[in-house]
């Protein structure tokens, strides 16, 4: 009950996240269009943007590395279920975007230091 109490305030980054995040999957489901495509890659780069705070940036960054190479794989895979491999190709779409601003704030966060 402990986790009712606080109740924290999700900010645009967030839904994003989310929203991007349940898109690449009903999206993976029923197949991605170009411009479904174009929609996941405007909501990673809305989360790379907007939703990781720097003290988030390495847990992120490595999550998100890990993501990006396990779905890419995975697509091969799962080639003889062609509707998963679709899913991790939509989650794709949503993490590539998001890993590479996450992962180039911080190197201007670095260069900056």
């Amino acid at each position: 009950m402990i986790f009712l109490a606080k109740k924290e305030k999700r900010g645009f980054g967030s839904w994003a996240f989310l929203i991007g995040f349940i898109l690449a999957i009903l999206f993976g489901v029923m197949g991605v269009t170009d411009s479904i495509a174009w929609l996941l890659i405007v909501f990673g780069l809305v989360v790379g943007f907007m939703n990781v705070t720097e003290k988030e940036t390495q847990p992120f960054l490595l999550s998100g590395t890990v993501l990006v190479i396990v779905s890419a794989l995975g697509i091969e895979a799962m080639a003889i279920v062609p509707l998963i491999g679709n899913v991790l190709n939509a989650i794709l779409l949503l993490f590539i975007p998001a890993t590479v601003i996450v992962a180039l704030k911080s190197v201007f966060h670095m260069a900056k230091n």
